[in-house]
């Protein structure tokens, strides 16, 4: 692997999952006990309905939107408050692993890498197995040059649950290890894992998804840091809960476990996430280790970044349903609605950027008969609670830049929501693994519609009146347009050129 200096994926891991001083545990603990007061005061004065309700409907609408917020600021204090951090367990055996490499049309130069680590692992009798969905003659090569198992199917159903369940009858090792095709993997990724495995009740052990290409990618490092809040402190939670799912990547299976619910799910665009409810429901459990033991690409440019969110989107409200169906116990029932209904969040966001806009085009306003002032010695604490615990249990890592990002990409969750009401089915995208050298104005045009609405709407405001209730719709309006257009520019700007490691990648490539 030293061969190879120009891949991002050997440089030094920048992000440590687990914060140093006090645990996420104490410190969302201690901001419960200031979150409590702050939601008593401020939905206290809320939903006293005579004298708070503006126009009705619009009120309404507020309401709802607020208690989903509100239902999802307590589920992250309450997963967060239940932190547990597991230490490496080595084997104390040697056993066989099967190591996965699912691929599909991806640049054999990103797989090499994958492979060489992979035959690599230290800790267990490694089989290391390229999955080749897209009957490529270079992944054969491949496979030959590093001495790894190949295997190849005829039938290209189910995507890469589809491609991992017919790799399931062609081996047989007791444990099963699953790196996506840019995932390379540490040497000692089974020897920190493979000992939870001694519990036979086990089904998995996952570990993060870390992107190793944030230094230079503007998408990349923004992807990377909603990424770190979800493996860092809520996978820890989740794991106290014993309700930590599958992710597909970065995870050992005990091939038992996959057996007996029939491999993964087929119907699903997050195989994964419906393959742990299952696996919860036959009374398996699960385990996380929060440390970063393979190193992968993230999205590097909008168009792959929106592909992907749109695809765990569909996939995690499609298996809203089946959580509610699924005979767990209620606190993993909980866990798996609560990460299914965060897809809903661009609602909320959709709905809050509505309200200047109705009021400056003459319409009503959700809450009546108040000044700015009033409202925001109100929703303040509650609101700067909510962000402080965000922060407090990233360590820092969960960004602005994450946030407008997730901002400006809100019409994903309401068209993931419109599809998957309708029932109409998507198709499994790969992540695109090199951005596009060209700017993306397409791949935000529905946040650039909404900037344009709010643009429009705060001309027509101030040129019918300029009183303070004008100013203050124009002020939160404002406030939604920076966040916006933050979360846009990334699509907008000139691509910067391709960093020295990239094009010595490309000669070697070629």
């Amino acid at each position: 692997m030293s061969s190879r200096p120009w891949d991002v994926r050997l440089r030094r891991v920048t992000w440590q999952p687990v914060p140093k001083g006090v645990s996420v545990r104490t410190r969302v603990r201690i901001l419960i006990a200031l979150g409590i007061p702050a939601v008593v005061w401020y939905f206290g004065w809320l939903l006293n309905v005579p004298a708070r309700a503006g126009t009705p409907y619009l009120y309404g609408i507020l309401i709802v939107a607020e208690l989903f917020n509100l239902m999802q600021a307590l589920g992250f204090w309450w997963t967060c408050a239940n932190e547990i951090v597991r230490p490496r367990r080595p084997p104390t055996q040697r056993v066989a692993v099967d190591v996965f490499i699912p691929v599909y049309k991806e640049p054999p130069e990103i797989v090499d890498l994958t492979v060489a680590a992979a035959t690599g692992l230290r800790g267990a009798e490694v089989r290391v197995w390229i999955l080749d969905d897209g009957n490529d003659d270079a992944m054969r090569d491949l496979a030959q040059r590093y001495g790894v198992g190949y295997i190849r199917r005829a039938e290209h159903s189910g995507a890469k649950a589809g491609n991992i369940n017919h790799a399931l009858t062609k081996t047989d090792a007791p444990f099963i290890a699953v790196f996506d095709s840019d995932h390379v993997a540490d040497p000692e990724f089974l020897e920190a894992t493979l000992g939870y495995m001694d519990d036979p009740n086990i089904a998995f052990v996952q570990t993060p998804q870390y992107y190793a290409n944030i230094e230079h990618n503007r998408i990349a490092a923004a992807s990377m840091s909603q990424q770190a809040l979800f493996f860092g402190a809520i996978c820890r939670g989740k794991d106290g809960l014993g309700a930590v799912f599958c992710c597909g990547t970065c995870v050992l299976f005990r091939r038992t476990a996959f057996e007996s619910v029939g491999g993964f799910p087929t119907n699903s665009l997050t195989e994964d996430f419906e393959l742990s409810i299952h696996l919860h429901e036959k009374g398996w459990s699960s385990a996380y280790v929060s440390e970063v033991l393979a190193r992968g690409i993230g999205p590097e440019d909008t168009a792959a970044y929106v592909s992907q969110q749109q695809r765990w989107a569909r996939g995690c409200l499609s298996g809203v349903p089946r959580a509610f169906r699924a005979k767990l116990p209620l606190k993993l029932k909980m866990q798996y609605l609560l990460s299914g209904l965060y897809f809903l969040s661009g609602w909320t966001v959709l709905i809050y950027m509505s309200f200047p806009v109705i009021r400056l085009l003459g319409g009503g306003q959700p809450i009546g008969h108040i000044d700015a002032p009033t409202f925001l010695v109100h929703f303040v604490p509650y609101y700067a609670i909510a962000l402080t615990t965000a922060a407090l249990a990233g360590a820092g890592s969960y960004t602005f830049a994450a946030f407008a990002l997730s901002s400006a990409n809100f019409w994903i969750h309401i068209l993931s929501t419109i599809y998957t009401v309708l029932r109409r089915s998507g198709s499994f995208v790969v992540t695109p693994k090199q951005g596009a050298q060209a700017r993306q104005p397409r791949a935000v045009m529905p946040a650039l519609a909404a900037v344009g609405i709010l643009v429009l709407a705060c001309i027509y405001g101030l040129a019918r009146n300029t009183n303070a209730a004008t100013i203050n719709n124009v002020s939160f309006a404002a406030v939604h347009i920076s966040i916006l257009m933050a979360g846009c520019w990334a699509a907008l700007e000139k691509p910067p050129a391709p960093a020295p490691e990239a094009l010595e990648a490309a000669e070697v490539a070629a």
